[in-house]
């Protein structure tokens, strides 16, 4: 079947749309000029520009500045968007040239065709409701796009939070139910000194508790705003009665406490804030892949490794080798983090590379940005439910690592010396005889005081019964 076409005309010519299309001619170049990723412009952003243009909208109605028909049908345009209908008609790929251009013009020809539905003209009649001059009263690309990048980093940062602390209490519970279990501890995998299974599950709840609160401390960032800077930070097209309002409506509509910055020309320019936000998702990328490199260490054999931890069985793991079960939920988290740590790269690079009065180079940012936060909430949600949660642990096998191991030798030092603790450790390793049993052996300790000294309890917890104390 033939799709009918409308013609439509800017300033660098003419191109046919489909009629029944609600996007326009500047969305249609910028679908031809940018197939670049196959990854259209993220629609949680799409929501936070069309909330720019309902907030705008109302505004400008309230002040006089855009006349009660066009502000009420943009308002209902805007609210059909909202409530998820069009999504076939923002077609832009997520990586456009222009600083966003194509992104705001994309969601500006869209709201603006539905509101000229609504009174009665024909899609592509812009004489009607003008996707620049009434949708875009105001505004100005280089304002909106950051905002609208910053409410939505908000809004996918909440959900990853959530499973931030999620994922730290259940490890924070693994902590408390290995708190008794002997393992041994190893520094460059090597055997180092005793410890408990609970310790390590408790070290990593403090690092995931402390990248959650990193990244709660880079988001207030993400409050401050520049609506009103329009192109670069001068306001101008801006009126006063509007420049007043804008943020404050914005924070009504968002639900979110939003603040005007106070250099306009350092908000427009300057993107660091993203960088600061994609700064702390590596580092909670870094924590989750080395906990995710301890647990397939942890949990490797089960027969030939240490098996300390039995991870939770998912799936099959090999389609030649029968009953092999592989880590498979550390496994992608850790080619999440490897990802998130190249997304920052991007972002680093494209926030550092902006020249002047603007910053090129955001939908790049938020390509990245966007998708490192998703991907760290999938990956934080399958290794708390998936992974964690059905942990157990092989606690003879942990007794047997810390049974064979010379590293309780450590623990003499201060009663007979390094040197001659180093001398029983090696004849332990050459002899297979226990350290107990030499220190015996050579008259070197008393059993009682020995066997104070070498007490699970003493040996994990620090200043426990030490050296007198």
């Amino acid at each position: 079947m033939e799709k009918d076409f409308r013609t439509e005309r800017d300033s660098v010519g003419e191109l046919s749309v489909q009629s029944d299309a609600y996007y326009g001619i500047q969305t249609l170049r910028a679908k031809e000029n940018f197939e670049i990723t196959g990854t259209k412009i993220s629609l949680p952003f799409v929501r936070n520009v069309v909330l720019i243009k309902k907030a705008a909208a109302i505004v400008n109605e309230n002040h006089g500045l855009l006349a009660h028909d066009k502000a009420e049908a943009i308002i209902a345009a805007c609210d059909e968007i909202l409530h998820h209908k069009h999504r076939k008609d923002f077609i832009v790929d997520a990586v456009q040239g222009g600083a966003g251009t194509s992104a705001n013009m994309n969601v500006n020809e869209v709201i603006a065709n539905l509101a000229i539905e609504r009174l009665g003209g024909t899609k592509g009649d812009y004489t009607v409701v003008s996707p620049n001059d009434d949708v875009n009263m105001e505004q100005s690309t280089n304002d909106v796009i950051p905002t609208a990048g910053k409410l939505t980093v908000l809004s996918l940062s909440r959900e990853l939070l959530s499973e931030l602390k999620q994922l730290e209490s259940a490890l924070s519970q693994k902590a408390k139910e290995f708190d008794g279990i002997l393992k041994m501890g190893r520094t460059q995998l090597q055997d180092a000194v005793p410890m408990r299974l609970g310790q390590a599950f408790r070290a990593f709840a403090t690092a995931i508790g402390r990248s959650r609160g990193r990244i709660a401390a880079s988001l207030l960032e993400m409050r401050t705003i520049n609506m009103g800077a329009t192109a670069i930070g001068t306001a101008i097209n801006a009126r006063e009665e509007y420049f007043a309002h804008i943020t404050e409506e914005l924070s009504r509509l968002s639900g979110e406490e939003l603040v005007r910055a106070e250099d306009l020309f350092d908000g427009t320019q300057n993107v660091d804030c993203f960088a600061a936000v994609s700064g702390a998702l590596k580092a909670l990328a870094v924590n989750l892949s080395k906990m995710s490199n301890d647990l397939r260490l942890m949990s490797s054999g089960p027969r030939t490794g240490l098996g300390e931890i039995t991870l939770p069985a998912k799936q099959n793991g090999s389609s030649i080798m029968p009953g092999k079960i592989n880590p498979v939920i550390p496994e992608v988290v850790n080619q999440v983090a490897f990802l998130v740590i190249g997304h920052d790269v991007t972002v680093t690079m494209a926030a550092e590379a902006g020249q002047l009065e603007l910053n090129a180079f955001e939908p790049v940012i938020f390509y990245q940005l966007f998708e490192s936060l998703r991907a760290l909430t999938g990956a934080v949600r399958t290794l708390t439910d998936n992974c964690i949660v059905g942990i157990t642990a092989n606690r003879e096998r942990c007794a047997e690592w810390v049974n064979r191991s010379v590293g309780i030798v450590t623990a003499l030092n201060p009663y007979i010396g390094y040197l001659k603790a180093a001398e029983i450790a090696k004849e332990s390793l050459k002899t297979g005889e226990p350290i107990k049993s030499i220190v015996l052996r050579e008259g070197l300790m008393d059993e009682k005081k020995l066997d104070e000294v070498l007490d699970p309890l003493v040996l994990t917890e620090p200043c426990k019964g030490r050296l007198g104390k």
